[in-house]
């Protein structure tokens, strides 16, 4: 019972702090900004290390937050083999490869209507297609490490760049496009100078969206061939074996690798795209 109303006051203090903290005078500060869902996600953890207390849950089921973090600590070598096997290797070089390939296609079909029309069904086919069964295929024609990986990561994000980019590069106003032939500016000069940075805010929206497909792509991948390190290699067989605590530990990784990745992306856009309204 003390466990349960432990939970209690720690929800009800970290509510009753955010909410100061969101409607306080300095809710606009950086600082504010970044304290508040950190507030929020350490009542979370407490808050659920004390109900598996409470209700002693075993860990098969669900380990505790402090069962995770010692084997965050104990396993730090491994988990960082997993680490740069499936995100540096795998995630990774697929999102490179998928994103130039997803922009070098966009340029194509952005000077023809033809390979328009084409190449946005067909982009759209790709990505219907399931992970689970496109994965095994790569896995058989390029093998079971990283290579495979990055194939099955490229898929998936090419077709959310493409569109995205596409579509930002027919962004201009005819108005706009004009001018620049007015100004005796062919094709190219147009490009880099009007329409590609008029795009960027698209073309970021479909970098983000791949951050997160990256990763899921990557980890599902491995589920289905895989040496014997990477992070989806190691979830499934932690789980077979009933080590739970490792399986949770992986998704922590998986979960702040793919933040800092997103929030990579956002920065960057933020450079980029600084005289967007979107931005200011």
């Amino acid at each position: 019972m003390m466990a349960i109303f432990g939970a209690l006051v720690v929800w009800g203090a970290g509510w009753y702090l955010n909410i100061r903290l969101a409607n306080g005078s300095h809710s606009n500060n950086p600082f504010v900004k970044a304290l508040i869902p950190a507030i929020f996600g350490i009542t979370l953890i407490l808050v659920w290390e004390l109900l598996v207390w409470a209700f002693d849950i075993n860990p098969v089921i669900l380990p505790a937050p402090s069962s995770i973090g010692a084997r965050l600590m104990v396993e730090g070598p491994r988990l960082w083999a997993d680490f740069q096997q499936t995100i540096i290797k795998g995630a990774m070089t697929g999102y490179i490869l998928g994103g130039l390939a997803a922009f070098g296609v966009a340029i194509l079909a952005d000077r023809s209507d033809f390979l328009t029309r084409g190449i946005l069904p067909v982009g759209g086919f790709m990505a219907a297609l399931p992970i689970v069964g496109t994965a095994p295929i790569f896995v058989k024609w390029l093998g079971s490490d990283w290579e495979s990986k990055a194939a099955v990561v490229a898929v998936m994000v090419f077709f959310p760049i493409l569109v995205n980019t596409v579509a930002g590069l027919k962004d201009t106003s005819a108005m706009q496009r004009d001018l620049m032939r007015t100004y005796g500016a062919g094709y190219w000069p147009t490009l880099f100078k009007l329409r590609l940075p008029a795009a960027m805010p698209f073309i970021f929206n479909g970098l983000k969206i791949a951050t997160t497909l990256a990763l899921i792509g990557a980890i599902v991948a491995e589920f289905f061939g895989s040496p014997t390190v990477g992070m989806g290699f190691r979830i499934s067989t932690s789980f077979g074996q009933l080590a739970l605590d490792m399986v949770w530990a992986e998704i922590v990784v998986a979960a702040l690798a793919g933040s800092g990745f997103y929030g990579a992306m956002t920065l960057i856009e933020k450079r980029v795209t600084f005289w967007h309204p979107s931005q200011r």
